[in-house]
């Protein structure tokens, strides 16, 4: 089913993500959480998703962290893949031409160790068919280097800019929740040509076993995911939303569609499902149809109706204007 209004007079879903793009519905899957996309053919229609945004694509191939990299914790998840990836040249050449077949924008996650690799990755997508925009993880919690991209507001400027200047595509921007205040952030990647910013990234995590008393993740420190960090997520995509005029895609602990109106209330145009598919594999698909009947029960008609429509908040958080 499309994002249009349907003959039983259900709400249009399709939402503007930025740079043009317009997709059937606000439902993505997150980077990290849904393989290259092809590999959850099996389980949905990938073409009733609003889009799917793959795993963080590395100039050269990486193996990833050593095991233990996953640890259960009790609302979420501890992660330490460390950007698993095929590169970027196998990725263009194995995993986008069967994506490309299944009726889904493709979003692609760019990730890289310098500015220069997040440019030169970049250019080598531009060039790729199939892909309907581009997203910068500047802010992998489990990458050293990465954090420090994410973090430092030089190096987001100079990588943003970099990226911008070689792409066509729209370009967007996800955000690290390792800072103490999101918004000068999101406000940067506007300026720099961003056509929207996506939020959050994990929050970096400790769990130990307490008989060895070590990590139970072999790099010690991995990121948190899931249901424990969506409150932080929805207050950072309000905080977000209030500061940029361009999309904000909210990202964090979402499982069922009452967790993607938080987001829509809080100002986010659209959201990435992430954790969850894990568990459930239709989950993003069943969250969809949840959404649809949320939006009915209330009267909506279209997206604009519901997305920033928080009340009853103060104008300013701890002495900064948004």
């Amino acid at each position: 089913m499309s994002g249009k209004k349907g003959r039983g007079g259900g709400p249009d879903l399709r939402v503007d993500i930025g740079g043009g793009l317009s997709i059937r519905n606000p439902i993505m899957t997150a980077s990290g959480t849904f393989g290259y996309g092809d590999e959850f053919a099996d389980f949905i229609d990938l073409g009733q998703l609003g889009a799917v945004v793959v795993k963080s694509i590395s100039l050269a191939p990486r193996p990833g962290n050593q095991p233990p990299r996953l640890q259960e914790t009790p609302a979420g998840m501890i992660n330490s893949i460390g950007i698993m990836s095929v590169g970027v040249d196998a990725f263009i050449r194995d995993k986008l031409p069967p994506l490309r077949k299944r009726g889904v924008p493709v979003v692609a996650s760019v990730f890289g160790t310098s500015v220069k690799e997040f440019v030169e990755v970049t250019r080598r997508l531009d060039d790729a068919e199939g892909i309907a925009a581009l997203e910068v993880n500047v802010g992998c919690p489990n990458i050293e280097k990465g954090t420090i991209f994410g973090t430092d507001r030089g190096l987001t400027t100079k990588t943003m800019r970099g990226v911008r200047r070689a792409t066509r595509l729209p370009v967007i921007l996800k955000l690290t929740p390792s800072v103490a205040d999101v918004r000068p952030f999101a406000k940067l990647g506007e300026d720099e040509g961003a056509d929207a910013i996506s939020l959050i990234n994990s929050i970096p995590a400790l769990s130990i076993d307490i008989r060895t008393r070590r990590s139970r993740i072999h790099t010690g420190v991995g990121g948190l995911s899931g249901p424990a960090i969506r409150p932080i997520a929805v207050r950072m995509v309000w905080e977000a939303a209030r500061t940029v005029s361009i999309p904000v895609i909210g990202i964090g602990g979402i499982a069922t569609a009452e967790d993607v109106m938080e987001f829509l209330i809080a100002g986010a145009t659209a959201v990435q499902v992430g954790t969850i598919n894990f568990v459930r594999p239709r989950a993003a698909i069943e969250i969809l149809e949840g959404l649809r009947v949320l939006l009915l029960e209330q009267g909506v008609r279209k997206m604009s109706e519901i997305v920033g429509t928080l009340r009853g908040m103060p104008a300013e958080r701890g002495g900064v204007k948004g």
